[in-house]
């Protein structure tokens, strides 16, 4: 086989492709797909459209485009025969599909692919990539007119209904393979909502003890941040007044609060005259920084009495719930 000589044997991926195109090397009346002659990774495949659906009638063909690393990772599903279903010449959104590698499994294969197209075919696009919402009656025209299409590389230039099996007691065949069909995306659909579950919020139902212990949490913290506001306005409030008056002999050591005028030829400086004012300025400072201390322990008897009141308040607020919420006693 020239192909054979093209690519690595031992490769994985190489010896999947080439198995899968030996089982499928015959068509059947629903699907055909095959490798390129040049390309092993693309293949051509061509599937019937579902019977009793828009597509009835209809034949529709398309490209696989295969990963290296297949079939670790999921392959590109491109249509090419306008359908009303899916946009032509673009990769389409499907469980099985590249834009879902998440939900891929390696046991599937391009068959596993081809009953996936035939089955979700008729299911609503719901607005994924790729996917179109036509009108039933022009999808039914499109599958009428699906049929002459032709592909320049597969069945040397004739129209892809050729390339499937014609019909010739292939009823039983037909509907079995519609049964693996809805089987198989039925499969992909339950896989998609159990890989979505984990990831949903787990609501728990809350207990009246619950709620009353979340209650108590909730009012101790508030309450206690209120009496840190409190706490921070008294603090905020004693360094304000120092500022307001500041001791001026410690705040400027260098500067004399009563200058004496320069002494002159005609008037000496009395000896006396300095040691008479420095006590009065000690005096006058003692008196302010008493009034500092008073102020200040004003301030805290204030405080200290507002967080008993808070404490005595939060205190048989509690009490009162705790009555409330305990059973009677027998």
């Amino acid at each position: 086989m020239e192909m054979e000589s093209q690519y690595n044997t031992r490769s994985p991926a190489v010896k999947r492709l080439m198995r899968e195109a030996q089982e499928l090397a015959e068509p059947t009346y629903d699907y055909f797909a095959q490798p390129l002659s040049d390309n092993l990774f693309e293949w051509h495949f061509t599937v019937r459209g579902p019977a009793d659906t828009d597509y009835d009638g209809g034949v529709y063909h398309g490209r696989i485009v295969l990963p290296p690393d297949y079939p670790m990772k999921p392959p590109n599903i491109i249509v090419l025969t306008p359908n009303g279903r899916f946009e032509t010449g673009k990769k389409i959104c499907l469980s099985i599909s590249g834009h879902h590698p998440e939900s891929w499994q390696p046991s599937w294969s391009i068959r596993t692919a081809l009953l996936a197209i035939i089955g979700f075919m008729p299911t609503p696009s719901q607005g994924t990539i790729g996917s179109l919402d036509y009108p039933s009656e022009e999808r039914k025209k499109l599958a009428k007119k699906s049929s002459n299409f032709i592909c320049p590389d597969c069945g040397g230039g004739g129209a892809i209904v050729d390339l499937l099996k014609c019909k010739d007691d292939t009823a039983e065949v037909t509907t079995s393979t519609a049964e693996e069909a809805k089987e198989i995306i039925k499969t992909m659909s339950l896989k998609g909502e159990n890989e979505k579950k984990p990831t949903a919020d787990v609501v728990v139902e809350e207990t009246e003890n619950d709620k009353y212990k979340r209650a108590r949490k909730l009012y101790s913290l508030r309450m206690e941040n209120k009496i840190k506001t409190r706490l921070n306005q008294g603090q905020e409030n004693n360094s304000s007044n120092t500022e307001i008056t500041p001791n001026s002999s410690q705040s400027h050591p260098n500067i004399d609060v009563h200058p004496a005028p320069p002494p002159t030829a005609e008037q000496p400086v009395p000896s006396q005259r300095r040691p008479q004012t420095e006590p009065e300025n000690r005096q006058g400072v003692q008196q302010q920084d008493q009034t500092h201390e008073a102020r200040s322990l004003v301030y805290d008897i204030v405080i200290a009495v507002v967080i008993v009141i808070i404490a005595l308040l939060l205190y048989r607020r509690i009490a009162l719930v705790s009555e409330v919420t305990s059973p009677p006693a027998n």
